[in-house]
């Protein structure tokens, strides 16, 4: 940064004076409404952990500049105001059509039927047993009239859920919120560094020790998945923002609760490609789109675990943890919250 004469005339001054006049005070300005700062620096990115999945590794050193996150993922009382003030309307709330859904599936793939080309969005629909945890299908329903003001489908709603955070909101969905609000998705890197809260060497956002059951750290499934909860209010769903305590940078449900979707594109091989860098400064993500169980669909990454998460099935609720979903869809388990 260039320092002026001027500047430096006024520096040299507080030799003779107390402290620099009030117009030249340097401390950083006041948080926006309902955000926290985040220092930025360097970390190591990924997991070399037994627990990390292929897609987590190699380890590779990432520096992110400082900004502003969100300390809550977006509620349904936020999500609500921006509607009303723009009219939006989410993808969940309009059909799909046949042209979309074949461009994301293999050649000589059946259509669907036509009847399942309506409003709707996936739900999680519990078992009435064990069952293989190798079929996620067995747990998820297609359900008409599923949206962000009807989490459930057509006969719930939010009412009284104002401060549990908005789901059924696709990629697309979360970035026009953020355009709206001044702001924008975090960056891969960015959650990742913003969820370590400045620890270090930690699997989790509370630190090192293993979720608690009899003391819950994160609202993930406690009991059986995906048929049976031990949780006391029987609750298999979201939760107020601020039910659990909040990290160290004081970000509140980086773990569990909602998965929260992050700027970046999904590739496979990507942390592979970062790893060559030596560095990698502000990431962004790579350029395409790639995962091989379903290559002809464009993905985004999401991070965070949610309600959903359990170590029989899937500890997504690790710091390093990653998922992917394609950036029209939406789930009662997926949100967001954004950056500046």
């Amino acid at each position: 940064m260039m320092i002026t004469l001027a500047f430096q005339i006024l520096l040299a001054a507080t030799c003779c004076c107390s402290q620099l006049p009030d117009r030249f005070n340097l401390s950083p300005p006041a948080p926006p409404e309902g955000m926290v700062w985040i220092p930025g620096g360097e970390f190591t990115m990924g997991s070399e952990s037994p627990e990390a999945k292929p897609d987590e590794r190699p380890v590779h050193r990432v520096k992110v500049d400082g900004f502003w996150m969100d300390a809550t993922p977006v509620t349904n009382r936020q999500f609500q105001a921006f509607v009303a003030a723009t009219g939006y309307v989410t993808i969940a709330e309009k059909a799909p059509t046949l042209e979309e859904i074949m461009a994301q599936v293999p050649p000589g793939t059946p259509p669907p039927a036509p009847e399942l080309l309506v409003p709707a969005s996936l739900v999680f629909q519990p078992s009435k047993g064990p069952v293989p945890l190798s079929n996620h299908f067995i747990w998820w329903d297609w359900k008409p009239g599923a949206n962000w003001k009807h989490p459930l489908g057509p006969d719930s709603s939010i009412v009284g859920k104002e401060d549990h955070p908005v789901v059924h909101v696709s990629y697309f969905d979360a970035v026009a919120y953020a355009q709206w609000a001044g702001k924008r998705l975090p960056t891969e890197a960015e959650w990742e560094f913003a969820a370590y809260g400045g620890q270090k060497d930690v699997p989790y956002t509370w630190g090192s020790e293993e979720f608690s059951e009899e003391e819950p750290q994160a609202n993930i499934w406690q009991g059986q998945f995906p048929y049976s909860t031990t949780k006391k209010d029987g609750n298999m769903g979201t939760t107020p923002v601020k039910t659990f305590k909040p990290n160290p940078y004081g970000l509140y449900d980086m773990a569990g609760n909602v998965w929260q979707w992050c700027a970046d594109r999904y590739h496979v091989s990507y942390y592979k490609e970062e790893a060559q860098k030596g560095l990698s400064i502000n990431p962004k993500g790579p350029s395409k789109s790639y995962d091989p169980d379903e290559p002809y669909a464009e993905k985004y990454v999401h991070r965070g675990g949610s309600f959903l998460c359990h170590k029989s099935y899937c500890k997504g609720y690790r710091i390093t943890a990653r998922m992917k979903t394609c950036p029209d869809t939406g789930l009662n388990h997926l949100g967001f919250r954004c950056v500046k």
